[in-house]
Order: C-alpha cells, then sequence, then structure tokens
C-alpha cells in the first residue's frame, strides 16, 4: 500500500533507532524524504542503502541543537520536493543518572536536543504544512506520562514535547494542521542499548520500567508513526499514543 505516494517528508534521527525505522517504512510506503541527522558517516551509509533499493530518500546533516541549521533543513526540503507534508521530529538522547549527580551542561544538552530542537523543527516546518494541511510527528515517551526514576532530564523534556503537541494540535486545528505524539515504553534501539541503573540505584524502582511483555522494535513505533502521518489518521489530533507493552497500565 501507498499511503505516501506524492508526499514530502522531514524526519529528524533518520540515522539509526526509530528513526531510521520511520525513514523505511515512509519511503517504502512511496514517500519522498530528506532523512536527517547529526551522524553524518552513518546516514550516508543507511540512505545510499535505501537509495540502491530505488526509493527517493536524500540525507541531510545538520544538528537539532542549531535553529539556523533546522530552518535551513526545512528550506532544503521544500526547495527539494517543491513543497513539505510530514514532519517527523524523532532526534533525542536518552540519560540515566542520580537527580544530584547532574550537572548543568548534561541537563541543558538533553533539553536542546530533545525540546528545543523539536521546538526549531516545528517553528520552521508549520508555514509549509498549513499550506500542505499536512501534519507533525513527535516522539515523546511514556517517560513524559509517569515518573521514570534515575531519569529526569529525559523525563522532564518528553513532557514538554507531550504538552508542546497539544498547544500546537489544539492552536493549528482550524487551520487544518494534526500535529500527534507518539509515547514509546522501552524499544530495543542504540540509545537504550546497554543501559544499566546508576550505582546505588534502588532496584525495585528501577525494575518498574520494564515492560509486561517483550521490549518493542523500532519497526513496530515506526509503524504507529506511519499510521498518524497518513491520511488514515484524519481525525487524529492531540493525540498520545502509547506503546509501551503495558507500562503504563501497571
Amino acid at each position: 500500500m501507498q499511503r505516501f505516494e506524492g508526499k514530502a517528508a522531514l524526519i529528524t534521527g533518520s540515522a539509526s533507532g526509530i528513526g531510521l525505522a520511520t525513514t523505511k517504512r515512509l519511503a517504502g510506503e512511496g514517500a519522498r524524504i530528506l532523512a536527517c541527522d547529526a551522524n553524518a558517516d552513518l546516514l550516508r551509509k543507511e540512505v545510499q542503502a535505501l537509495a540502491d533499493q530505488g526509493f527517493d530518500v536524500t540525507p541531510w546533516v545538520f544538528d537539532v541543537r542549531d535553529s539556523a541549521a533546522c530552518d535551513g533543513a526545512v528550506a532544503q526540503a521544500v526547495a527539494r520536493f517543491g513543497k513539505l507534508d510530514i514532519l517527523c521530529n524523532i532526534a533525542g538522547v536518552l540519560m540515566f543518572k542520580h537527580f544530584t549527580d547532574l550537572t548543568d551542561e548534561e541537563w541543558a544538552r538533553v533539553f536542546a536536543i530533545n525540546v528545543n530542537g523539536v521546538f526549531a523543527m516545528c517553528r520552521a516546518a508549520i508555514p509549509h504544512l498549513l499550506a500542505t494541511r499536512g501534519n507533525i510527528v513527535n516522539i515523546a515517551s511514556v517517560a513524559g506520562m509517569v515518573g521514570v526514576p534515575y531519569n529526569a532530564p529525559y523525563s522532564a523534556s518528553k513532557a514538554a514535547v507531550l504538552n508542546l503537541s497539544r498547544a500546537l494540535a489544539v492552536e493549528y486545528a482550524s487551520r487544518g494542521l494534526r500535529v500527534n505524539a507518539v509515547c514509546p515504553g522501552s524499544v530495543l534501539t542504540p540509545m537504550t542499548s546497554g543501559i544499566t541503573p546508576p550505582a546505588n540505584a534502588e532496584l525495585p524502582v528501577f525494575a518498574r520500567l520494564s515492560p509486561l511483555i517483550d521490549h518493542a522494535r523500532p519497526d513496530e513505533i515506526a509503524g504507529a508513526v506511519a499510521y498518524l502521518a497518513s491520511d488514515e489518521a484524519r481525525f487524529v489530533t492531540g493525540s498520545a499514543l502509547v506503546i509501551d507493552g503495558g507500562q503504563t497500565a501497571i
């Protein structure tokens, strides 16, 4: 099924994990994509593999912490495709640490990527998305919905992404722009691999992060992003789609 035939998308975090899986999913369903990431070598490798399969995917290297670069990425997408229909904000970072051990720099880095980057991308893209009655899908997290121990910067940043998504959905609903968030639980990605509790962590508290069933795969999250980005979700805006294996049901 080619749900995205004729659609133009910009995806951040495209070099790995959920971002790469989403890039593959939308490209496989016909989208033309500007695939963005700060990891130049990995991004170009993955995009070349998609191009070799005949997909219309263009790499664009930049850091979402640079708001001018965010403006430039959106401008590049519009210049290449003539429009923009879909923005997927997927780039993000994760940190597990005792709260009082956090430095100002660590806290600021998480917010610069996870929140400020989403803000800058949305601000740059919305004028173009209004022209196409397009949509935005932001990757939030169940960590933005419930308290997650030893993960305060990430939890706070994803709560901000979640409510930013809702605020934009309400502000722009009458103008035909949809904005939604996906809230994954534990997903097997390069970002989450090797996560261990910080020293002296209360293990029973840390254990509540485990879902009731197996961990999600990136392609399963990508499927949810694709649904929200598609015309099948025409009547869905301001929603937070939770995919957590029952983690928040406890």
